[in-house]
């Protein structure tokens, strides 16, 4: 985890007006934990029940807890330590990236590769301590078992809502351009959709979402659909695309 003199340097260094790639590249930390300190600079702090090496960024942990609820899955090796392991399609090479940061970010100490796999890969990083950073690690389907976060998760759950919203989109979730047509003219307008088979996971989105003021409802029971106009836009403003 990084001291807060260090987190104070990087900061300093975007107050004299430098970019996030020139901070990051002088300091060798990665733009999603600088830009998460100029929120909050204090690490986050351990309470009880809190993981046996807490996330060093916690705005990057959100957004790889969202991954990992969607796409993830945490191996035991056969020498110890386990693997995390998160798929991405191969149609989304920025996705592909941003998880690597985000795994960097939250464990700098941690290296990461892809294997590839029919029409995706799977971002991997072994440790002995993933499995204390994602207790909703269990054997079998995660729809087929309660998934419930533990306190310290629900703390940057609250901090960083929209990382954890953007997680969950980039993993089962999409931006899409409905149509319909009217009086002989067609009308477009964009929604998001979030798919996935666990009603813990469902119901884990949809709460954020009520906290964030985003309106959704239940497209049918496996999705989740996000379509006014207003929510919409607050949704772009704050998820970006997958690329």
């Amino acid at each position: 985890m990084y001291d807060i003199d260090t987190r104070h340097r990087a900061v300093a260094l975007l107050d004299e007006g430098r970019s996030l790639n020139s901070v990051s590249k002088e300091t060798g930390i990665s733009r999603a934990a600088i830009r998460a300190w100029r929120d909050r600079l204090a690490p986050l702090p351990r309470i009880a029940g809190a993981p046996c090496a807490a996330p060093a960024d916690p705005a990057a942990y959100a957004y790889l807890l969202g991954l990992y609820l969607g796409d993830g899955c945490i191996s035991a090796q056969p020498r110890g330590g386990h693997q995390l392991r998160i798929a991405c399609a191969d149609a989304w090479p920025g996705l592909i990236d941003a998880c690597r940061t985000a795994i960097t970010a939250v464990r700098p100490q941690a290296s990461t590769y892809v294997l590839q796999k029919p029409g995706c890969v799977a971002v991997t990083s072994y440790g002995r301590h993933w499995t204390c950073l994602f207790p909703q690690h269990g054997p079998g389907k995660k729809h087929e078992r309660h998934i419930a976060l533990h306190p310290w998760q629900r703390v940057i759950v609250e901090e960083h809502p929209w990382e954890l919203v953007r997680g969950l989109i980039h993993s089962d979730g999409c931006r899409i351009t409905n149509w319909t047509v009217r009086n002989g003219k067609r009308y477009e307008y964009p929604r998001y959709f979030f798919t996935n088979l666990s009603g813990d996971i469902m119901r884990l989105f949809t709460d954020t979402l009520d906290t964030l003021g985003v309106a959704w409802r239940y497209a049918n029971s496996r999705n989740v659909s996000v379509a006014r106009k207003a929510s919409v836009a607050l949704m772009d403003a704050h998820i970006g695309p997958k690329y």
